[in-house]
């Protein structure tokens, strides 16, 4: 028995057998996690980021549209991001991320020794917690696709995580580290990333001026986005919410008072869901976007990498002109007016089918226009078979003057529906800077996305008549000169229209009282070539053939150009290049384009000036009288009304001596139009628009729009423009008033 008990004790040799190989095991072990560690900072199991990664580090920020006044009005975006700095934090954010994410965030160097060997521990009798540091968090961050899903691949991401966290610790300061985290971190819905988003979804401020219940509720939804959203879950907000001011009290950061009131707030929430097609100047932004786009790459503005910019993840700062305030005044006069406008349009149409006989075809082209068709075309349905699914009723959404409605239609219907709705686009820039304060490019950007103000082109009508008389009153005839004002025929060409204001009509009055038949014998003593070639100096960019009709506007212009030209007879004859752009910067404050708008001298000085007292005459006795008999608007104004045949385009374009608007309304097809002038009429139809903005604008004092009169040209005038001054009577019609015709057309050269 002795022998066999000395048998199975532990010899000296085996002790020392057994002591060897176990610190083999651990020196293999140690070995094998430095390799392991070694490997994973040499990218074998997938690429770390590189130093120049870590100064520089990416992630798709959003650029915003900035107004003059320094507000945002709308970003572009991939992830719905922009950036912060540190003194754009509240204090109440970063107590509320350290006491409930790292509260030993300070004393570390990107890993929480201690914290990681608790976390083993409780996950290893089944208590799981997360260990990570907020340095890791934001490596995860940065430098990753996400948190991984499979057990392995987190093991070896967890490891890319403390080599990167320890690398962020050398290369920032604990502050840089905070601000880049909070810049980071994705809010969950309404595609919204970074403190700074974040603060203006849930309560429409700027994080700076988060509250401690506010900061505390934002840094709660870190644990869980989706679990502790305050939209869907807002009980498991309000908690998570408390419990974070509870860290806060427990860290010292707040008292146990300041924890109970906060504690005791509702939610609170804001919301102000950031959508590409909500909020003010939908339209403008779309096109600016495209702009800036051309313009980069015509002037081959890149990244210092060569790359080019990208809108929606470079970050940039886009400074324009647009006034916030005259951007909502614009918004408002035009839903003021088109929403009663629309109501008179649909009484007419009222048990009418408007797509009788030729205008059915409106349909066919309307449907295949329309992403529906595109997609059933793309299945492979015959014609016969796509125009019979649009007689199916769908569920959809449609425009009112009220709202979008969710409604049941046949597709058919609906496009029949958006036929019959007017449409209205309206610009407003500064004369003497060329700067554009509005832009409503349309009446609703989420169901009618075609912009009306650049993109868009329609007949001008009689605003184009100002480009002929000015062509006169630079070849030397004063507004008083008169001249035939009945029907005549020109080659092939007869117009059309009615004599108003007597026969003859002097220069002033025709315009005035926008006759026709004075118009056309004008252009034919002036020539339709010198009307076309001062029409296209004056920034008109689409074709005008040098045909007698576009004395009348037989062609077809955008708001934008004709803002444009219109400011030209307001800034004395020169034209500026209408410019919505300051600067543009990048992500860091450098700038990288300027805008430095055309200038061209179109038109003498003092012929610009007469052209805008004969604008004038159109609002005090004109087609534009309205203006100061409805609207009270008795300042000095200019303008001219358009109106198309069968009143398909209703324009005006009014003038200030600060401010220039255009408005232009019609439906989409030019056969769909108001059947009576009375409601139709560039007067009736487009310049309440214009009325409506003005009222506005001038009541709004912090604006500093005056109502002077137009200052006259830097020397005077050297010709009349007051015809009551011939013999009492040159006023009103000419040689009917109580001088004669021949006494009149001597003032033709100006004496």
């Amino acid at each position: 028995m002795k022998r066999e008990s000395k048998k199975n004790q532990l010899q000296p040799e085996d002790i020392k057998r057994y002591t060897r190989n176990f610190w083999k095991f651990i020196i293999g072990i140690i070995a094998f996690g430095f390799l392991f560690i070694f490997s994973v900072r040499l990218g074998l199991f997938g690429k770390l980021p590189s130093f120049s990664d870590l100064e520089n580090p990416k992630s798709n920020l959003a650029s915003e549209v900035i107004t003059e006044d320094n507000k945002v009005l709308g970003t572009y975006y991939i992830q719905n991001r922009s950036n912060v700095k540190y003194s754009e934090l509240s204090p109440y954010l970063i107590h509320a991320l350290i006491s409930t994410e790292d509260k030993r965030f300070y004393d570390h160097s990107g890993i929480d020794y201690t914290r990681t060997f608790t976390v083993i521990f409780h996950t290893l009798t089944g208590n799981k917690q997360g260990g990570s540091t907020i340095t890791q968090q934001l490596a995860l961050n940065l430098f990753s696709d996400g948190r991984a899903k499979s057990a392995p691949k987190r093991i070896i991401q967890k490891f890319q995580e403390w080599i990167t966290a320890v690398r962020l610790e050398r290369n920032y300061t604990k502050e840089e580290i905070i601000t880049m985290y909070f810049n980071t971190v994705d809010f969950g819905a309404y595609n919204t990333y970074g403190i700074k988003s974040a603060a203006r979804t849930y309560f429409n401020t700027t994080p700076d001026k988060l509250t401690a219940d506010q900061a505390a509720l934002l840094v709660g939804m870190l644990k869980g986005p989706g679990v502790y959203s305050p939209v869907r879950y807002p009980q498991n907000a309000l908690a998570r919410r408390n419990t974070v001011l509870d860290n806060m009290n427990k860290a010292n950061f707040i008292s146990t008072e300041e924890e109970a009131s906060a504690q005791a707030k509702p939610l609170g929430l804001q919301l102000k869901i950031a959508n590409y097609g909500e909020g003010l100047a939908p339209y403008f932004r779309a096109v600016l976007k495209e702009e800036i786009k051309k313009e980069f790459s015509k002037l081959s503005i890149t990244k210092s990498d060569g790359t080019p910019y990208d809108l929606d993840r470079d970050g940039l700062k886009i400074y324009t002109t647009i006034n916030m305030s005259m951007q909502q005044y614009a918004e408002d006069a035009q839903k003021e007016w088109m929403k009663s406008l629309q109501g008179k349009f649909a009484v007419q149409w009222k048990n009418k089918d408007p797509f009788k006989g030729d205008k059915a075809k409106l349909l066919t082209t309307g449907m295949r226009r329309s992403e529906r068709y595109r997609v059933l075309k793309e299945n492979g349905l015959s014609e016969d078979e796509i125009k019979k699914a649009f007689q199916v009723k769908v569920p959809m959404s449609i425009f009112t003057w009220k709202g979008s409605v969710d409604t049941v239609m046949a597709p058919i219907d609906s496009i029949k529906y958006n036929k019959l709705m007017l449409r209205n686009a309206m610009m407003s820039m500064e004369p003497k800077t060329g700067h554009i304060k509005a832009w409503v490019g349309g009446i609703n950007f989420e169901h009618f996305k075609y912009d009306q103000v650049k993109m868009g082109t329609r007949q001008v009508g009689s605003t184009a008549k100002p480009f002929t008389y000015a062509v006169a009153v630079d070849n030397g005839y004063s507004p008083c000169y008169s001249i035939p004002n009945y029907q005549q025929t020109y080659g092939n060409w007869t117009p059309r229209g009615t004599a108003e204001g007597g026969n003859p009509i002097t220069l002033a009055n025709a315009l005035a009282l926008s006759q026709n038949y004075a118009t056309a014998y004008l252009v034919n003593q002036v020539t339709p070539e010198a009307v076309a070639a001062l029409t296209k100096r004056m920034g008109i960019t689409s074709d005008v053939p040098n045909y007698p009709s576009i004395s009348l506007g037989a062609y077809e212009a955008s708001v934008f150009d004709m803002v444009g030209a219109y400011s030209a007879f307001v800034n004395h004859g020169t034209w500026i290049e209408p410019n919505a752009i300051l600067r543009i910067e990048d992500k860091n404050g450098t700038p990288i384009y300027e805008k430095a708008p055309k200038v061209v001298k179109a038109l003498n000085s003092e012929s610009a000036y007469i052209i805008v007292d004969m604008l004038k005459s159109v609002v005090s006795k004109g087609t534009g009288r309205r203006i100061q008999w409805k609207y009270h608007l008795t300042n000095p104004i200019g303008g001219k009304t358009g109106t198309t045949n069968d009143n398909a385009d209703a324009w005006f374009i009014g003038i200030t001596p600060e401010l220039v608007s255009g408005v232009w309304t019609g439906a989409e097809d030019r056969s769909i139009s108001f059947a009576n002038m009375q409601d139709g009429q560039g007067a009736a139809a487009a310049m309440p628009v214009f009325a409506l903005y003005m009222q506005k604008v001038y009541a709004d004092k912090n604006l500093n729009y005056t109502k002077g009169d137009f200052e006259l040209p830097e020397g005077g005038l050297t010709r009349v423009v007051d015809c009551s001054k011939y013999w009492g009577g040159g006023g009103s019609s000419g040689a009917d008033s109580t001088g004669s015709e021949s006494n009149l057309n001597d003032d033709r050269l100006g004496f």
